[in-house]
């Protein structure tokens, strides 16, 4: 009964554990995961009292199908106060989430056959959209010297007659790695040089750690930003992942054209989360500032157990909420219980059914050797976690 293109399309390996840790814990499991992607804090309470104030006042109906205008006036003026970029409300399609904007960035822009570059480690939906659209992932492998980042040098390389475009994602998930305005340049300069587009996820800008400010591709000149799809939403920089609300900013010919993908499909994003989500670009962001400060606490103590512990390394992620531990020196050997551990999803796995703790296997992102561990947790959880882990590992053998 399915169609070659739904044949295609697997659960996402995240949440597909996400679930198996919830399910363990109604069980009475006493699970530490690490998988989640979303903030462990709530919705800041006068977001949600913009939602209530606006379903109280009738604002139920259907909105534009791009979204309400104050919202992507709101959206226009964040971009042009935190980025530098210029875009009109027209040139702004708001989604639901920010999964949903690529969802449509890919529909309107892929042709059957077309190559879209994908740096790897990636984010675990870039493959399935494409190939659903009729694009062809073609994946760069990123090397730890380099930060787990593609340099221009390999993007020339892995160019062929059929490439349409790149996918960025900055800050990353699964890395937490951040390209640099001089890194971003570079790569600018072979993308226009080869008349490719970028789709450039910037969803954990504000999640940033480094000393240097968040930088979006499409900065660099109008040349290419006329070749950049932004992509950026709510969720995690306000803990609003479950309202749902993600945005487009490019060209108009495009945000046309997936405004009409849209209208086929969901219309528009539900309209009391809209509103919430005006609240949220307008109002104070002294929340986001201090959850922002606690991930960074979280990251730091994560990243220094996670070196201490044996066979284990791990670059220091400068953004989103993520740590990607390598993990390979531990392949080949066994558990207590007799386990070979061959691969990532074997470590994980034993971890999960020996220790009840739940990460998430590299190979899920394109990248054998590693696991995910996200510290969208509380404290108290990820030093527990983290001693059961180095209490598993050190009895491998």
């Amino acid at each position: 009964m399915l169609n070659e293109k739904a044949k295609l399309l697997e659960d996402s390996i995240t949440l597909s554990l996400t679930a198996i840790a919830q399910k363990m814990k109604k069980e009475g499991k006493d699970v530490v995961s690490f998988t989640a992607g979303e903030p462990d804090f709530d919705t800041p309470q006068y977001i949600k009292e913009a939602a209530i104030a606006a379903i109280n006042s009738g604002k139920n109906k259907y909105t534009a199908v791009n979204g309400i205008i104050e919202l992507r006036t709101a959206i226009a003026e964040k971009l042009k106060k935190d980025n530098n970029l210029s875009y009109q409300p027209d040139e702004i399609v708001v989604s639901c989430g920010a999964k949903h904007s690529l969802f449509n960035a890919f529909g309107v822009t892929l042709n059957p056959g077309d190559e879209v570059i994908i740096p790897a480690p990636y984010w675990v939906s870039y493959p399935p959209q494409i190939s659903f659209f009729g694009g062809v992932p073609v994946f760069i492998e990123t090397k730890e010297a380099n930060g787990l980042k593609i340099t221009a040098d390999q993007l020339k390389k892995a160019i062929t007659s059929k490439t349409r475009a790149l996918i960025l994602n900055s800050p990353s998930n699964p890395t937490g790695m951040i390209y640099s305005k001089q890194e971003l340049t570079a790569i600018a300069e072979v993308v226009l040089a080869n008349n490719l587009f970028v789709v450039s996820d910037e969803i954990y800008e504000k999640l940033n750690y480094s000393d240097t400010k968040h930088f979006s591709i499409a900065e660099i000149s109008n040349e290419i930003k006329k070749r950049t799809i932004v992509i950026n939403g709510l969720s995690k920089a306000y803990s609003m992942t479950g309202w749902r609300i993600g945005y487009a900013a490019c060209s108009l010919e495009i945000t046309k054209a997936m405004c009409s993908l849209q209208s086929h499909s969901t219309s528009n994003p539900t309209t009391s989360a809209q509103w919430a989500s005006l609240a949220a670009l307008n109002g104070p962001q002294g929340e986001v500032e201090l959850m922002r400060q606690e991930f960074n606490k979280r990251r730091l103590y994560t990243v220094e157990v996670l070196n201490k512990i044996n066979g284990i390394s791990c670059l220091a992620p400068e953004g989103a909420f993520y740590a990607f531990p390598n993990i390979q020196k531990h392949f080949g050997k066994k558990t207590k219980n007799g386990r070979l551990i061959t691969n990532s999803f074997d470590f994980c796995d034993a971890l999960l059914k020996d220790m009840f703790v739940s990460v998430v296997p590299g190979s899920g992102f394109g990248a054998e050797g590693f696991m995910r561990l996200s510290y969208a947790v509380s404290l108290a959880q990820i030093q527990e976690g983290l001693k059961r882990l180095n209490t598993w590992v050190n009895e491998l053998a």
